[in-house]
């Protein structure tokens, strides 16, 4: 009797494993740092440069467009440099271009900078993601993708920590400071990141197996091998139009409006978060508390909903979500002259609620498409919501100076009912399904 050699997949959590959590989630963190950071800095950067509501708008949204191309861009550099090399692509790009802003002097340089950041973060979403999915136990995967969107949130809320105390600190170009201080956070992630071995799949994928079996002994021990590294089947490559045609259309619109629908109100709050607390009437030390008890709300709201993927289910959670989460925003074009407790109150709800619709982001996708697509999927998944991210953004001061802050929120409770109406007829609920079963159109 032939006994069958255990799978890597099927390990226990090790000491390596968590660790590599830490090594791929510090995207995720840099990612809402330097997304969050502008916000912070965007009143005093706009005195200081003498920004038009136009370029605010685009500055704000670029980092969002350069995400779009990076994550083309990083997908294919990680396919064929390895992961390890291009896990370093990335805070290396966090480090120069933040630096860089101290010595900006136009709205368009800035804009620039801000671009080739947004590519940055968009190249650590494949690499980062690709790390994970290859060395983790297949049973850890779901809580660990979900933990990379907590880990977005802590990075939003230090940025608000941070940038605040730089701006009462810095005098009249702090801006400047808040902005580059990203430098830091990137170097951070940079040195923790070295060490980290290259996945044993993609070396044998370019026939180098000797290296590949010298990284499973590293991280498993010497009792495992290549023969404990399951053989992925091999299937035949399909096109975006070809997953369109497969039956998978339909999926693919319900992950592409519910994670776009969720992130645009999300990233225009997190751009302008003083501008818009301002304009509700949320001044001074109001603001600025409001800021970062809301920032921690939102990491508050990601991990119940994170709790909550195994209990009310995927659909359930997302509906929740969008529901009350978009009576939130309701809420705060109804009230927006109202008390400054009921403002932060409304706010805080938002940031509490929508966690659920933010975590399964990286959830959903994955479970609902066959290996063969899924990284197709996931790949339009996030651009496209990033571009929807970046024209609300964009939209976000314009909207502001010309119609208000009550209907600019109900502007984003309008794009949150969006999502929920997309959610009602198409989220499937995958919860007690394994992975074959989830993606099945049967």
């Amino acid at each position: 009797m032939t006994n069958t050699p255990v799978s890597i997949e099927d390990v226990p959590l090790n000491r390596f494993h968590q660790f590599l959590t830490i090594r791929s989630g510090g995207g995720s963190f840099v990612d809402g740092y330097v997304l969050s950071i502008i916000g912070v800095a965007m009143v005093q950067m706009a005195a200081g440069l003498s920004l038009s509501s136009f370029w605010q708008g685009m500055i704000a949204a670029s980092a969002l467009i350069g995400i779009f191309f990076g994550g083309f861009f990083g997908g294919w550099l990680t396919d064929r440099f390895g992961r390890k090399r291009v896990f370093f692509v990335g805070p290396t790009l966090f480090i120069l271009a933040s630096l860089a802003q101290l010595w900006v002097e136009s709205a368009l340089a800035l804009f620039l900078l801000r671009f080739v950041i947004g590519i940055a973060v968009g190249i650590e979403y494949p690499v980062a993601t690709s790390l994970l999915v290859e060395f983790l136990p297949k049973k850890n995967r779901g809580p660990r993708l979900a933990t990379l969107t907590v880990l977005w949130f802590a990075g939003a809320a230090t940025a608000y920590v941070v940038g605040e105390a730089l701006l009462r600190h810095g005098g009249d170009d702090a801006w400047r400071l808040v902005l580059a201080s990203a430098a830091v956070i990137g170097a951070i992630l940079f040195i923790i990141r070295l060490g980290t071995p290259e996945s044993p799949r993609w070396l044998l994928s370019k026939g180098r197996s000797q290296e590949a079996e010298q990284v499973i002994k590293s991280v498993y021990g010497n009792a495992f091998s290549l023969r404990n590294l399951p053989e992925e089947p091999k299937t035949r490559k399909l096109s975006f139009l070809s997953l369109l045609h497969a039956g998978y259309g339909k999926r693919m619109l319900f992950v592409t409006m519910f994670w776009t629908c969720s992130v645009i109100p999300v990233f225009a709050v997190y751009a302008f978060a003083p501008k818009v607390l301002g304009a509700l009437n949320l001044k001074g030390d109001w603001a600025s508390i409001g800021s970062v008890a809301i920032t921690f709300l939102f990491v508050v709201g990601c991990i119940i909903g994170t709790r909550l993927l195994n209990t009310l289910g995927r659909r359930t959670t997302l509906l929740h979500s969008f529901f009350w989460s978009g009576l939130a925003l309701l809420g705060l074009g109804a009230f927006s002259n109202g008390a400054e407790m009921l403002i932060l109150v409304l706010f805080g709800a938002y940031a509490l609620f929508i966690g659920g619709a933010q975590v399964l982001q990286l959830v959903y996708p994955n479970e609902l498409f066959p290996t063969e697509i899924r990284a197709c999927a996931v790949g339009v998944g996030t651009s496209m919501s990033r571009i929807g991210a970046a024209v609300g953004t964009w939209l976000v001061p314009m909207a502001l100076d010309s119609y208000g802050i009550g209907a600019t929120m109900y502007a984003a409770a309008v794009v949150t009912f969006v999502g929920l109406a997309f959610s009602l007829a198409l989220a499937p609920e995958t919860r007690s399904l394994n992975l074959q079963q989830a993606a099945s159109l049967n």
